[in-house]
This record gives structure tokens, C-alpha cells and sequence, in this order.
């Protein structure tokens, strides 16, 4: 990343790019857009696209350059299918000033996360959509994943995995019981029901909904919880590291949702896409487990619950540009958290109170 910094800051040097005008979007075999030929100079320039010195493009958008453009498009995660459209050349006329900001901001960001960090650990990251990981600063496994809506964000912190449970329960955090839970109960109170959960007291007895008086409820002296299944929103698998902010990474019943490649969805928890190779790999050190064993117990139906024989280091992160095969990889900055880094990068050097002493 520090390399592919230097690379944009000789753009920079040597002028940047030229914005590539609106247009309508251009597709596999299209001739005759006078912007066709900026579109190529703009790829070369940042090392998608080879044209040989002093050769003009024609007006052509042929295969080589279709396959530049997938080219940009998959490190900007925009889905790489060849076609020119309005997001694929908004991202092309991001100014390098901005580009080299964003390295800067997510230098930064790895200096925290990799502060006294283990040979082995798991890193989410957030804006990337992704799941990776890493022993010996190498990526040993990856996956896509899901993660929490803009108004659900998931947070940025360090911890250890310590148990995986299989075929898991869900109970329903505070705020999916203050938003939609109990609006719903007031107006339905059948809604347990249709839903299939169960309503508990806080020390796990099962209570009737029929019996409580919805409407006139003051607090919220219940659990709600969604029993193990196919349908249940944390899927089949679920990969527990307790913390304050009630987020861990799990399975999904929704997963076609991750076909899709903007995949902000969930509540702030991580949805893994295949959550039993996670399992595997985090259990393949424990006697007696291996794949073959993780399909019995997920098929017994039983809610299992399995401690790893040593914690698992994880890192929820978010990074918006990332070192990928000799390439910087940009993401969206899908919580717009870019640019408080940025200001404080940008701002006069000061020590904070609490590192004073």
C-alpha cells in the first residue's frame, strides 16, 4: 500500500488524469464515442490497460479494453461486466488527490490494526465486504460476506472468537425490539406467533403473548428469541466473540443477498457466505472435529456449542483502499468514515490528554 501510494503521487506529479465527459454508457463493440480514446489514456495511466507508446486508440471499445475496464471495475468493486456506465465512470473521474487521500487515510487505519497483532488472525473488512484469513502476512482463506445497513453500522474493534454454536438460537437485540418487535405486538398481538418466536422471561420461561397487555406494557420485561432452523436469521452456524456492541459473525437465511455486490443488510452482525469452511478451518486443530462431524451435528438439529482450545484473534476493520496483486484496491466509503481520518491526518500535530502523562 505504502508502494502504491508513491505510484499515485506520481501521477499526481505528472498531471493526473482528464475527466472522461457523461455520456451514454458504453457497451462490448460499441465505435464512434469521441470519449473512447480518454477512456483508454485513463486506464493506462493507472496501469489497467497496455497501449504501446505513441499508438492512438481508434474509436473502437473493443475487447482489450473492455477487459481493462473489468479490470477497473473489480478493484473498485463495481461489477465487473464490461459495461461503461454512470457508476464505473463517476469512479474514474475521482481525482488522484483523492485517491492518494484515501491510501493515506487507510495507511493510518493499519497502523491501528496491526498494532502488536499475532502471526494468525481473522480480519472483516467492513467496506470491502469481505472476510479474510491471515497467517504469516499471508491470505490462507477469503469469503464475501454481508454487513450492517448505514443507519445499522457495524462498529471497528478487536477481540477473540471463543465458540461456535451450531444450530443456534437467536435471541432479538434491544434495538430490532424497540423498531420493529414491539410496534408490531402492539398492533398484532399474534405477531410472536406468524413470526415463530417465542416470548421467555428473562430467566428463560416460556410465556404465553395471548396473556400480556401490549398496549399498556411499561418497559420490556421479555426475551424474544427465534428458535434453531433453516429459517432462523443467524442461519446454522454462528462464531461468538462477546462484546458490548452484540456483534459477532454468522451464518444467513438470506443468502441471496449476497449476490449482490453492495451487500449492506444486516442489523451491524457479518454474514459469512460459506460459514462451514470458516468452521472447519477454526476447528480442525480439536480433536474429533472435522467437516464430516460439524454436518452431523448441524443435522441433528441440536443447538451445539463447541470452545475453541485457543481464541482466535479477530479484527472487525474498515478499509477503503487495500493492496491486491501489485494493484491498490479502492471501496466504497459506505459509512462515510473516511473523512474524520482525513481531517485528523490533515490537522496539527498534538498529544490527547490521556497520553500525555
Amino acid at each position: 500500500l505504502k508502494q502504491g501510494l508513491q505510484r499515485y503521487r506520481d501521477i499526481q506529479t505528472n498531471g493526473g488524469w482528464k475527466p472522461i465527459p457523461d455520456g451514454k454508457a458504453l457497451k462490448p463493440g460499441d465505435t464512434g464515442d469521441d470519449r473512447i480514446p480518454l477512456i483508454a489514456e485513463r486506464l493506462a495511466i493507472t496501469g489497467d490497460y497496455s497501449m504501446p507508446p505513441g499508438e492512438s486508440q481508434d474509436l473502437a471499445y473493443d475487447e482489450a479494453l473492455v477487459e481493462a475496464v473489468e479490470r477497473f471495475q473489480a478493484r473498485h468493486n463495481l461489477g465487473a461486466d464490461g459495461v461503461l456506465g454512470a457508476k464505473t465512470l463517476a469512479a474514474m473521474n475521482v481525482p488522484v488527490d483523492k485517491r492518494i487521500d484515501q491510501i493515506r487515510v487507510n495507511l493510518e487505519r493499519q497502523r491501528w490494526y496491526l498494532r502488536a497483532l499475532e502471526d494468525e488472525f481473522i480480519l472483516v473488512n467492513i467496506a470491502g465486504f469481505n472476510v479474510l484469513w491471515v497467517k504469516d502476512d499471508a491470505i490462507e482463506w477469503e469469503q464475501i460476506a454481508q454487513v450492517g445497513k448505514e443507519f445499522t453500522q457495524t462498529p471497528v474493534f478487536k477481540d477473540e472468537i471463543e465458540y461456535l454454536d451450531f444450530n443456534p438460537t437467536w435471541t432479538i437485540p434491544p434495538g430490532i425490539l424497540n423498531r420493529t418487535v414491539i410496534p408490531n405486538l402492539k398492533k398484532d398481538p399474534g405477531y410472536l406467533d406468524k413470526k415463530g418466536y417465542e416470548l421467555l422471561t428473562l430467566q428463560g420461561q416460556p410465556v404465553d403473548p395471548s396473556t400480556v397487555d401490549w398496549q399498556n406494557l411499561e418497559g420490556f420485561p421479555y426475551l424474544v428469541r427465534q428458535p434453531p432452523g433453516p429459517n432462523n436469521a443467524l442461519g446454522l452456524v454462528k462464531f461468538m466473540f462477546p462484546n458490548p456492541h452484540l456483534v459477532f459473525l454468522h451464518d444467513t437465511n438470506a443468502r441471496h443477498l449476497f449476490d449482490r455486490p453492495r451487500r449492506l443488510f444486516s442489523s451491524g452482525c457479518i454474514r459469512v457466505k460459506e460459514p462451514f469452511d470458516l468452521a472447519e478451518r477454526l476447528l480442525r486443530d480439536k480433536d474429533g472435529w472435522n467437516r464430516a462431524r460439524i454436518d452431523e451435528v448441524v443435522a441433528s438439529g441440536k443447538t451445539t456449542r463447541v470452545r475453541l482450545d485457543e481464541p482466535m484473534p479477530i479484527i472487525i476493520g474498515y478499509a477503503t483502499a487495500v493492496a491486491r496483486d501489485g494493484q491498490v484496491v479502492f471501496r466504497e466509503d459506505i459509512y462515510d468514515r473516511d473523512q474524520g481520518v482525513l481531517d485528523a491526518l490533515n490537522a496539527e500535530f498534538r498529544i490527547r490528554n490521556q497520553d500525555s502523562s
